[in-house]
C-alpha cells in the first residue's frame, strides 16, 4: 500500500478536477491573499499593534482554509483515509509538496489569528484556557509572522501549479496560472477583509491602512487582468490543440461565466463603482461592501471558470 489517495469520484460526477475542488481553490486563495497582504501591511509599518484589518484577515484566513480542506476530504475517494496524504509522501508530487505546506501554514494561521484576536480571547471566558499558550508562544510571534508570509503566497501560488500538472488541457496547463492564482488570490483576499474588519471590527474605511489597500487594490487587478491576457494570448497564436481551447472564451456556459462573471463582475464591478460615483465612492458604504463583493465573486468566477472550461476544452 503506497497511501495513495483518488480525488476522481468523491462529489466529482465524473469530472477529474470538480466544483469542490473550484471551492477549494477560491477559499485557499482567500486565505493565503487575505493574510499576505495583511502581513505586508504590518511589516511595512511595523506595527505592533492587532489592527482591525489585522484581526480580520487571520480570522478569514483560518476559517476558509479550514472550509477548503474540508472541501478536499469530501472529494476523496475514501475521504475517512484522509490522514494518508498527510503520511506519505513523495517529493516529485505538486500535490505531496503542497500538503506539506498546507501542513504547516494551518496550525501557523490558527497561531496568528490567536495573537491577532488576543483582546477578544481575553475578554471572552470560555476561550480562558487559550490565554497561557498566547503568552507562551508571544516571544515567536515576529518569527512566525514572517513563516506565514512566505507560506501565505506559496499557499496561493500552489492552487495553480496543482491543476496547472494537468498537461491534456491547454487553458490549465500554463506557467501564468499561478501567478494568475496569486493575483486574483491577493485581490479578493483583501476584499473579503476590508469587509469583515469594517462590518466586525469597527475599522473606519478611511483608515490608513484602507488607504493604502485601495491604493493597491488597482495595481494588483492590473497584474491580474494581465496574466489572463497572456494566457489568452498564449492560446490565440499557440498549436491547434490550444487555438481550439479558446473557444471556451468565444461559447458555452463557459464563456457567458468569464465575460459576464470575471470581466463583467470581477474586474467592471470595482472599476464602475469606483468612477461612476466618483468622489462619493469613498464615503458610500453601499459602494464599499459592493466593490469587494464583485471582487470576491469574480474570483470564484474564475476559479470555475479555469477548472471546468479548461477541461472542458481539453485536446
Amino acid at each position: 500500500m503506497d497511501g495513495t489517495l483518488e480525488f476522481t469520484i468523491g462529489l466529482s460526477e465524473g469530472v477529474a478536477w470538480p466544483w469542490p475542488i473550484a471551492v477549494y481553490l477560491f477559499f485557499a486563495g482567500i486565505s493565503g491573499g487575505a493574510l499576505s497582504v495583511a502581513l505586508f501591511i504590518r511589516f511595512y509599518k511595523q506595527q505592533s499593534e492587532n489592527t482591525p484589518f489585522l484581526k480580520a484577515s487571520a480570522l478569514i484566513a483560518f476559517i476558509t482554509i479550514a472550509l477548503g480542506m474540508l472541501c478536499l476530504v469530501l472529494d476523496l475517494t475514501n475521504p475517512l483515509f484522509f490522514w494518508r496524504i498527510l503520511v506519505y509522501y513523495n517529493l516529485n508530487s505538486v500535490m505531496s509538496v503542497g500538503v506539506i505546506a498546507l501542513s504547516a501554514y494551518i496550525p501557523l494561521v490558527a497561531l496568528i489569528a490567536l495573537f491577532a484576536l488576543e483582546e477578544e480571547i481575553r475578554r471572552l471566558p470560555i476561550l480562558a484556557a487559550l490565554v497561557p499558550l498566547v503568552d507562551r508562544l508571544k516571544p515567536w510571534r515576529r518569527h512566525s509572522e514572517a513563516v506565514v508570509l512566505v507560506l501565505a503566497l506559496a499557499v496561493c501560488a500552489y492552487t495553480g501549479f496543482l491543476i496547472s500538472a494537468l498537461i491534456r488541457f491547454p487553458i490549465i496547463n500554463t506557467s501564468v496560472l499561478p501567478a494568475l492564482f496569486v493575483a486574483s488570490g491577493l485581490s479578493a483576499g483583501a476584499a473579503a477583509a476590508k469587509m469583515l474588519a469594517v462590518g466586525l471590527f469597527k475599522e473606519d474605511r478611511h483608515s490608513s491602512d484602507m488607504q493604502i489597500l485601495h491604493g493597491a487594490e488597482w495595481p494588483i487587478m492590473f497584474a491580474e487582468a494581465l496574466f489572463l491576457f497572456m494566457i489568452i494570448m498564449s492560446l490565440v497564436t499557440g498549436n491547434a490543440g490550444a487555438q481550439s481551447a479558446f473557444e471556451a472564451f468565444q461559447t458555452g456556459s463557459w464563456a457567458i461565466v468569464f465575460w459576464l462573471g470575471v470581466v463583467g463582475v470581477g474586474f467592471g464591478g470595482p472599476l464602475l463603482l469606483n468612477f461612476a460615483t466618483g468622489k462619493r465612492y469613498s464615503h458610500s458604504a453601499q459602494a464599499f461592501y459592493l466593490s469587494g463583493l464583485c471582487a470576491v465573486s469574480g474570483m470564484m468566477c474564475l476559479r470555475m471558470f479555469i477548472l471546468y472550461a479548461g477541461q472542458n476544452f481539453g485536446i
